[in-house]
């Protein structure tokens, strides 16, 4: 198990460089800056000290400290704005551009999973990788240059002063390491928590007609409370290991600062002969170790501050990294409305192969007439709606071709050829608009006809407002099979060249299956090719070929 959990982190951080390698310039520049500020402290604390301990001493005047001071603060206020000006708009540069190859993926994608999730990531949880970039890049860069540089001021000065720094400074780091193990694993239980939030929340939302006909609104509302509970328990949870390592790093930055003001205030005082080089301290010597000391940790604790902030990037990075690795099946072309494609429509498969998860799916060299009735069977998991899918430009074979109407089905052609396509999937799926707009989608035609051909017209007289009702997404409120003799209608009405249907008698009652094949039959009667994926043996009897995958 700890193997696993260290090759899971291994792989979130190796995705989170890849994630930021277009800006890896901006934040060397950006890092380098910000160290160069925190060092300028040491010149700026310099002109403090010895500006205070000539006053002290022998009330001198301490203009040029002054001045020293004013300039090296002027400087580390410009390093400062350089610096997070790079850093803000290389992290909004991030964001924006992951951000938009999500919506540019899902918005082609032809299988939704996890659809609350993807929404998740790409709205809420992208945000996170901001205060990464912002904040934790630039305190790590500091805590590798600052404390050494302190630390060797120190021991110039004082061993005594050096050693303290040297035996407090690196337990921070060991409990940060501790605490952040803690806060990784909280964190990524937190990200799955609202993940799978949003996927609930989707699920609900597109059956929400449902649930209220059902009764079953109180339920819904008690899996949503548990839901929430959930996630606020890994909120919290995130909370309590944040507050811990700001804690654990307080308490022994605090005890450093103090054993270095002791120390220095009974050597300025003569109570301790030891920890110079010979001479007591003077006085300049001892302000400036004060006003180094809390410098020394002040990286440390910024990058306390950010270990939160590392631990929300890594898990965004590897929920990022899951994402583009799940098998995309994207939509050939744009998806938009075009002329229909000139042309018999001929079909024809040559070595056509397309990888499923582990497993590469074949098929035989296959041409579909003109006209034809092609049923297609086998065993569920086969690829009968897979075929479909290829033969719709839904999805892109990993070997061979397909040519439609004496054209390759490239990107280039996919629109034209899908506007000669009837669809009748297995969940009919509806856009937001009203059931007319669903079957027409703003074109002109008799609908009557094609709702009487499907054997619905009955079914859209029974909605409350008819042709006008808004059946949402998945037909919200329409049995199984009322919603497949809608998508029937649709096509009917579309007058397709070719109607690729998916199981469409599947779980129908021997009554509804008879008048969804009449409604395929009125099809093929006006020329229409039928390509239908079915385990229905009478619906492959009335085909004229059936081609067992």
């Amino acid at each position: 198990m700890a193997v696993m959990a260290r090759q899971a982190a291994s792989a979130d951080a190796q995705a989170l460089v890849l994630l930021l390698q277009p800006i890896s310039a901006e934040l060397r520049l950006a890092s380098a800056l910000s160290v160069a500020s925190s060092l300028l402290w040491l010149v700026q604390a310099g002109c403090a000290a010895y500006g205070l301990a000539g006053i002290v001493t022998h009330g001198t005047n301490p203009w040029w400290p002054v001045a020293g001071f004013v300039l090296s603060g002027g400087l580390r206020a410009l390093a400062n704005y350089w610096s997070e000006g790079l850093l803000f708009t290389a992290s909004t540069r991030v964001v924006v551009q992951t951000r938009a190859d999500i919506v540019a993926r899902e918005t082609l994608a032809t299988e939704g999973l996890g659809a609350g999730a993807v929404a998740a990531l790409a709205g809420e949880k992208l945000d996170l990788l901001l205060p990464y970039i912002t904040r934790y890049a630039p305190a790590q860069a500091r805590v590798r240059a600052v404390p050494l540089a302190i630390l060797a001021v120190a021991f110039w000065y004082s061993w005594a002063v050096g050693a303290v720094f040297l035996i407090t400074g690196p337990l921070i780091p060991v409990f940060m390491a501790l605490v952040g193990m803690a806060a990784k694993e909280a964190s990524q239980r937190q990200m799955v928590e609202i993940g799978a939030l949003n996927d609930l929340l989707v699920e609900r939302l597109s059956a929400l007609i449902d649930i209220r006909l059902l009764g079953a609104s109180e339920a819904v509302a008690t899996c949503f409370a548990m839901g929430a509970d959930r996630l606020r328990a890994q909120t919290m949870a995130v909370l309590r290991v944040a507050f811990l390592s700001s804690t654990v790093l307080e308490l022994f930055s605090a005890i450093g600062v103090a054993m270095v003001a002791v120390y220095v205030g009974f050597d300025l005082l003569g109570l301790l002969s030891f920890g110079s080089y010979g001479a007591p301290l003077s006085p300049a010597a001892g302000i400036y170790l004060l006003l180094l000391a809390p410098e020394f940790y002040q990286p440390l604790r910024d990058l306390s501050a950010a270990w939160h902030d590392k631990s929300s990037a890594l898990a965004v990075a590897g929920e990022l990294a899951t994402w583009q690795a799940r098998e995309a099946s994207v939509l050939l072309g744009s998806g938009s409305n075009a002329a229909r494609l000139p042309g018999p429509a001929t079909i024809a498969l040559r070595s056509v192969a397309v990888r499923r998860g582990e497993r590469l799916v074949s098929y035989s060299d296959v041409l579909i007439a003109p006209g034809e009735k092609v049923a297609l069977i086998g065993e569920s998991g086969v690829g009968k709606t897979t075929l479909l899918r290829l033969l719709a430009g839904m999805l892109v074979p990993d070997q061979g071709c397909i040519t439609v109407a004496g054209h390759l089905l490239t990107k280039d052609v996919a629109d034209n050829w899908r506007a000669r396509l009837g669809w009748m999937p297995q969940a009919p799926q509806f856009q937001s608009g009203s059931l007319l707009h669903n079957l027409t989608f703003g074109r002109t035609g008799d609908v009557t006809s094609a709702l009487r051909l499907a054997a619905v017209e009955d079914v859209v007289a029974g909605l409350p407002h008819g042709l006008s009702t808004r059946l949402g997404e998945t037909g919200g409120g329409l049995s199984g099979g009322q919603a497949r003799r809608l998508t029937l209608a649709r096509a009917l009405f579309a007058a397709p060249d070719v109607m690729l249907a998916d199981e469409p008698t599947a779980d129908l009652d021997a009554a509804t299956a008879r008048k969804v094949v009449a409604g395929l039959m009125a099809l093929a009667d006006i020329g229409c090719t039928l390509i239908v994926a079915t385990h229905d043996a009478d619906l492959a009897a009335r085909m004229d070929r059936v081609i067992r995958l």
